[in-house]
């Protein structure tokens, strides 16, 4: 099995280091390393020597310095080489305003952080369905 290369992209180092934790044993993903906000996001693509080593996935937190969720979505997808990266936001605070500024942008999902490691495994599926990453299983 494929593993789907995701990276987190988020300032706060408690989020980091649970997504981390959360993700680790997962056997569908590999966890790239987390950068702290967009601009070292878009240092971290330009350093990639392939098209083969990019993220399959981003998940970008919508409020960080710098560069905030919505301000690199923009960036990513004006971007030749990253618009087709599948990409995602999620918020401590997510209301209509921010669901509608992603989608218009070209996020595949806008979700709320997790409270508990329940929470991040339901919001991961809903990323990988979203970016259609992972198929869902058809029933027979």
């Amino acid at each position: 099995m494929k593993k789907i290369k995701v990276i987190l992209v988020d300032d706060d180092a408690d989020d980091r280091y649970l997504f981390d934790i959360f993700f680790a044993d997962r056997p569908d993903l590999a966890l790239l390393p987390s950068v702290c906000n967009g601009a070292e996001l878009l240092d971290y693509l330009a350093d990639i020597n392939s098209p083969g080593q990019y993220p399959d996935l981003i998940v970008l937190d919508q409020n960080m310095p710098r560069m905030n969720g919505t301000q690199t979505l923009k960036v990513l997808k004006a971007h030749p080489k990253y618009k087709e990266i599948a990409t995602v936001i999620y918020s401590t605070y997510t209301d209509q305003n921010l669901i509608l500024e992603g989608s218009l942008l070209g996020a595949k999902s806008v979700a709320s952080k997790p409270i508990d490691k329940a929470g991040y495994f339901k919001m991961m599926d809903q990323f990988l369905k979203a970016t259609c990453l992972v198929v869902p299983a058809i029933s027979e």
